[in-house]
């Protein structure tokens, strides 16, 4: 499966706020967009300083606020008065439900999807190991910003925004961009069975998105008890881990409702295995920050 693979930086002075851009992007001057990492910023809770972008238990209100400004200003969505863009965000429930956005709510709407052809808004979906796709249409002038973890890559999020763009739009998906963020990758990110099930219940081609690995180092360190339990070889085996690729499956996606895979930009890293870089919630057992992507559409 063909893809463009990019990841630029961009440092702001202040903090060294690190802002990840796609090159299936460049050349739109109307679309301002950036994913975060955890880099710069002044949250203390997560080891050093942090761009933490989320509320979460273990950081405060006032750092994440300063963290979010720092963030806007990197990725450049500043006003002509000097103000920063209203960030637009959902309370993201893991599922397929895309919304029209017009305006800033005064409570995040329920869902995992935001389309836009309003200038002057930002998109914004907050991620720590789940996959974040921002689309726009660059004839039409629309954005898209989807949260896609398993479940509702599941339920074919990204697959269905598409289909909310042209419907509310009128988007032709020749004309969609799209980049995929950084995101737990296929070599970190062991599911179960179930999920495994769920998958081929739902797609023709699951068999393609998931792996068999023995990791004999990944059970050590997740189960230390069952090498306390001494056995002869070839009896009481460990069964392969079963590993799912979420970036492919929206990459799939993405093609099945019609983007060519020349016009996908795949952001390398991931978050799991690089924890100097990206906050990632499996890595970490729980206690992490939030990192950010962002799309929007700049007036003129």
């Amino acid at each position: 499966m063909a893809t463009k693979q990019s990841r630029k930086k961009r440092s702001s002075p202040a903090n060294d706020v690190e802002i990840l851009r796609a090159d299936v992007f460049a050349g739109i001057p109307w679309v301002v967009h950036g994913f975060s990492t955890r880099t710069g910023g002044v949250s203390t809770s997560y080891g050093g300083m942090s761009l933490n972008l989320g509320v979460t238990s273990h950081d405060t209100h006032a750092n994440v606020e300063r963290n979010r400004a720092l963030f806007l200003q990197a990725v450049g969505a500043i006003q002509a008065d000097g103000s920063l863009w209203p960030l637009v965000q959902v309370r993201q429930t893991h599922s397929a439900i895309t919304h029209h956005i017009t305006e800033v709510h005064a409570h995040a709407l329920a869902g995992d999807g935001m389309i836009t052809n309003t200038p002057g808004l930002l998109l914004a979906i907050k991620t720590a190991d789940c996959v974040p796709v921002l689309i726009a249409d660059v004839k039409l002038r629309v954005v898209g910003a989807f949260h896609a973890g398993w479940r509702g890559t599941a339920a074919r999020v990204v697959e269905k925004g598409v289909g909310e763009m042209r419907r509310q739009f009128g988007s032709a998906p020749p004309d969609l961009r799209a980049a995929i963020g950084p995101s737990i990758r296929k070599c970190c990110y062991s599911v179960g069975a179930e999920v495994r099930a769920e998958f081929e219940s739902q797609f023709s081609y699951a068999d393609e998105l998931f792996e068999e690995v023995f990791d004999s180092n990944a059970i050590h360190v997740k189960y230390p008890l069952l090498f306390l339990n001494q056995r002869a070889p070839g009896h009481g085996g460990l069964g392969p881990e079963i590993h799912l690729d979420l970036v492919a499956a929206n990459q799939r996606q993405l093609e099945d409702a019609g983007v060519s895979s020349e016009h996908v930009s795949v952001i390398d890293g991931c978050t799991a295995c690089d924890t100097e870089r990206f906050f990632s919630h499996r890595a970490e057992f729980g206690k992490t920050g939030r990192m950010m992507a962002v799309i929007g559409i700049r007036a003129g």
